[in-house]
């Protein structure tokens, strides 16, 4: 007798149940409630949560916006995620991370019960530096353990956790500071970004200094020795590994009226800390976004709601097992990092890698041969990253086995075909189902993403919604529209992981996600809804042209340009045109060995108009071998339309990570329309 697969038959019931619940909004409010009160099942609350389970207002016409999740409840994200894994469900062997550095072979692991304890021992040395509940912590740290270790070990006392991206700017750095009103700063001396040398303190002291000439000196600065090693051990060993590399150009300055030594204040600290407890709205980390003004929105996000949302998102979508080794290979300085690296993993007792390096340092195989050495049976990555691996073809992938290889994932922006199915043919040679996960942010989690092995996929498509979470699709009067549409995509009700508030800024917060189309989540984004009812991401709306009168989406031209083979990657940028109100222009940047000509030119435009129509025919197409990207990957648009336009004034482009491709493209702009 055949084995019979209960798992796939649980994916299928819970796919059922998805559906249903979508097309009858009426039931949706009282299964949620149900459904998240059965989860909350799980977790460990000091005291329970009393009357309605999640209370909300999206109408601006009728009050203030809010939402509550868990009333009366009260609890400790840290314990959750350590305490009980250790204590209560007897996990404190299991490997936590598996920490790999930029250098291969500069590798460490950590336990869930090393983990537990390093994290007390360091919430010990935050509180004897006088940080407690409600104050805010700010982290400028790359990816090492001691990032989640200083997070949670924030967490656990009650404290606010602002990360800031390491490779962020001191300005932009300050800017975040000076916003969320830190009271110490947690940095390392520096760090490896494939050959580059980051000096991350000199970053960090500038930082301090332009807060202190803006009249806001922060006062205490903790210093993790991540290059430039500490001679002596702590009795837990919380030194990193020694780095692979000498980097004898590292300048380390040091104030010690400021600066403190994390390895210092470890000797000595107990290992042993009682968690505050907090209620279910308190805070739990403030995370700054870009905003459409340039000044980036500090979004909240609180205990309870969050917990919930990303451990059981993280379960759901990825089929999460406990044998499994799951690898996300994003920053925690992003929501990816915060959400599926750190609190949605741990809550669920999982084994995690945590990869320092570059997907193409030393050589571009460097992430199959982490999957094939450490077993890797989930992963999830971005959509440029799986381009740029593209354009070295599939030689360096079919080097490796990746046997191991069950689920993949993608984030960060929607995916154009082409990738999909090479990063499903080629990768997971055809038996891997990909989760194309759609989310913020502001979203905490994933809100639209299709299930493995039960959602039928299609390539490029975000599928359907998540548990609870009810979209819409509006026209610019703010109607629904029904069935096979196009417009933008709004949220009806929360779900318990939706941010709480721009912090410090009610009125942006209510301004830029509720305003503009009173009851509902405006997620900013356009969406196309095909007869099936999947969900496909048109792209940002300040993203979408408007050509003689036709809607445009960049992303679906972007789309038609790289389903050519010659194209690895390409950006659209909309330029003034004095008949049709704007022109298409197009940066494309080419696989290995193509040449740029008049015949490909005329190919790609042949390809754009057969996919889209003639209304897209771009105007102009420049070769472009580098764009400009910021150093998490992501292509800075408006650097982009300045220089389609020929506007030489860029704003601060500090967060380039190579800014000499800029000029290289004022050079080759094009002049005349193709």
């Amino acid at each position: 007798m055949r084995h019979f697969n209960f798992r796939f038959l649980q994916k299928c019931l819970q796919f059922i149940i998805m559906i249903t619940i979508w097309m009858c909004p009426s039931l949706t409010i009282l299964y949620s409630a149900e459904f998240w009160g059965d989860i909350a099942k799980d977790f460990f609350w000091k005291t329970k949560h009393t009357g309605q389970f999640l209370d909300y207002n999206f109408d601006v016409t009728k009050g203030e916006i809010f939402v509550k999740c868990m009333g009366g409840a009260s609890t400790n994200i840290c314990y959750n995620l350590l305490d009980r894994n250790v204590h209560e469900k007897k996990l404190g062997d299991k490997v936590a991370f598996y920490w790999l550095g930029n250098e291969p072979g500069d590798e460490m692991m950590v336990t869930y019960r090393e983990l537990l304890q390093r994290v007390c021992q360091f919430a010990n040395v935050l509180k004897s530096q006088g940080v407690k509940k409600g104050d805010c912590v700010s982290i400028y740290m790359p990816m090492v353990v001691e990032l989640v270790i200083a997070m949670l070990a924030c967490a656990r006392i009650g404290a606010i956790h602002s990360i800031v991206f390491a490779g962020f700017s001191a300005e932009s750095l300050c800017e975040r500071i000076l916003d969320s009103q830190c009271s110490l700063l947690i940095t390392a001396d520096g760090f490896y970004r494939g050959d580059k040398l980051i000096n991350l303190k000199l970053l960090a002291d500038e930082a301090l200094r332009k807060c202190r000439e803006k009249g806001f000196p922060v006062e205490k600065c903790i210093m993790l020795k991540h290059l430039s090693k500490e001679t002596e051990e702590t009795a837990l060993g919380s030194q990193s590994p020694p780095a692979k590399r000498s980097c004898p150009d590292l300048q380390v300055p040091w104030n010690p009226d400021v600066d403190l030594c994390w390895h210092t204040l470890l000797l000595g600290a107990s290992d042993e800390c009682e968690p505050e407890w907090c209620e279910s709205e308190d805070p739990l980390f403030i995370l700054y976004t870009s905003g459409s003004t340039g000044k980036p929105k500090g979004v909240l996000h609180t205990v309870s709601g969050y917990m919930l949302y990303t451990a059981t998102t993280f379960k759901l979508v990825f089929d999460y097992q406990p044998e499994d080794i799951y690898w996300c290979t994003a920053d925690i300085g992003w929501i990816t990092g915060h959400s599926y690296i750190t609190y949605g993993p741990l809550a669920n007792g999982a084994t995690s890698v945590l990869f320092e390096g570059l997907p193409t340092y030393p050589d571009v195989s460097r992430m199959w041969e982490i999957v094939d050495k450490y077993h890797v049976t989930k992963f999830y990555t971005a959509p440029t990253a799986i381009r740029l691996l593209m354009k070295y073809g599939s030689e360096p992938v079919q080097k490796y086995k990746r046997e191991s290889l069950k689920v993949l994932g993608t984030v960060g922006e929607p995916i154009n075909p082409e990738a999909w199915l090479w990063y499903y043919n080629v990768v997971g040679e055809k038996r891997c189902p990909i989760v194309d996960t759609f989310w913020q942010t502001e979203t905490g989690g994933h809100v639209l993403t299709p299930l493995p092995a039960a959602t039928p996929m299609k390539p490029g498509s975000a599928t359907f919604p998540f548990f609870g979470v009810v979209p819409a699709i509006l026209n610019e009067s703010g109607e629904e529209l029904e069935g096979p549409s196009e417009g933008y995509l709004v949220f009806k009700q929360p779900w318990p992981g939706v941010m709480r508030t721009v912090y410090g800024n009610y009125q942006r917060f209510e301004t830029t996600y509720f305003k503009k189309f009173p009851g509902y989540y405006v997620t900013g984004d356009g969406c196309r809804r095909d007869k099936d009812g999947y969900y496909w991401i048109t792209g940002r709306i300040d993203d979408m042209l408007n050509v003689s009168g036709h809607l445009l989406s960049t992303a679906e031209v972007e789309s038609a340009l790289v389903e050519h083979e010659s194209v690895a990657e390409a950006a659209v940028v909309g330029r003034p045109h004095p008949v049709k109100g704007e022109s298409l222009y197009c940066f494309v940047t080419l696989s290995e060995g193509v040449m740029y000509n008049h015949t490909l030119e005329a190919q790609l435009k042949k390809q754009v108009r057969e996919k889209i129509g003639a209304i897209a025919t771009p105007d102009y197409i420049q070769n472009a071998p580098g764009l400009p990207k910021t150093r998490s990957g992501k292509i800075m648009r408006r650097v982009l339309r300045k220089i389609a336009c020929n506007e030489r004034d860029l704003g601060d482009i500090s967060t380039l990570a190579d800014a000499s491709v800029v000029e290289q493209l004022f050079q080759n702009r094009c002049t005349t329309a193709v």
